[in-house]
C-alpha cells in the first residue's frame, strides 16, 4: 500500500474511533452503558484497523524499506495516539459511571 495511503487509512480509522469513544462516553454520561460498551467495541475495531496500518508500515521498515516520512504521516501518527489514549480513558471513565450507577 503506497505510504499516503497508509496515512489516510491512519487517520480515517484513528478518527472514527475517536468519535465513537467520545460518542459512548455521551452514552455512558446518559445511563447508556450497555449502548457506550456497543460504541467502545466499534471505537476498538477502527483502532485495530489503524493499529494494522501502522504495523504495515513497521514491518517495511524492518525489512529495509525506508519510509519517507512527512507532515502526513506525522499528523498520521499523531491522530493514531491521540485516538488511543482517548479510547483507553473513556473507557476507564464508563467503569466509574457503571460503578457510580450501582
Amino acid at each position: 500500500m503506497d505510504q499516503e495511503l497508509i496515512a489516510l487509512n491512519l487517520i480515517s480509522n484513528s478518527g472514527l474511533a475517536r468519535s465513537l469513544s467520545f460518542q459512548a462516553l455521551q452514552k455512558a454520561r446518559e445511563g447508556n452503558i450497555e449502548e457506550a460498551r456497543d460504541l467502545l467495541k466499534q471505537a476498538s475495531e477502527s483502532s485495530l484497523l489503524a493499529h494494522n496500518a501502522q504495523t504495515e508500515l513497521i514491518q517495511k521498515e524492518s525489512d529495509g524499506e525506508s519510509p519517507e516520512y512527512s507532515v502526513l504521516m506525522v499528523h498520521a501518527q499523531d491522530h493514531l495516539m491521540t485516538s488511543l489514549l482517548a479510547k483507553d480513558l473513556i473507557q476507564e471513565m464508563i467503569l466509574m459511571y457503571e460503578k457510580f450507577d450501582k
